[in-house]
């Protein structure tokens, strides 16, 4: 599977793609009310990315189960310092109504983290290149 992402930012009009294999969709991301780049930072992306992942692969995960999921909501959080420095404390919980008991739905939610690709990703350290 191949994802993409293009940012194209120009006057105060702000473009934004994702792609999965030849999935292609737009999102609608403002742009700063300056205009000059996003008005949703990479810290919150990268914290989105955390939500998103995680809520989807329990639904995933639970379909294998046999378990219906009725809701959950991901908060995810992270702490970043001044510019040009790495986050930290990046943390993430989740909260999962299911037709299913509270060890089930414990044991769908650990589980879970054990698989969820951004999480490893970022848990396992993965290298970032610039092409020029």
């Amino acid at each position: 599977m191949k994802i993409t992402a293009s940012v194209t930012n120009e006057g105060n009009h702000h473009f934004v793609i994702v792609k999965t294999n030849e999935s292609e969709k737009t999102l609608n991301v403002a742009a700063k009310s300056s205009g000059n780049g996003s008005s949703v930072n990479g810290g919150e992306f990268l914290c989105l990315a955390l939500a998103t992942c995680f809520c989807n692969d329990l639904y995933r995960e639970a379909l294998k189960r046999g378990m219906k999921l009725n809701k959950v909501t991901v908060d995810a959080w992270a702490e970043f310092g001044g510019e040009g420095e790495s986050g930290y404390g990046f943390s993430y919980q989740a909260h999962v109504a299911a037709n299913a008991t509270a060890e089930e739905i414990s044991d769908l939610i650990r589980s879970t983290d054990r698989v969820a690709e951004i999480q490893k990703t970022l848990r396992d350290g993965a290298g970032v290149r610039l092409l020029m």
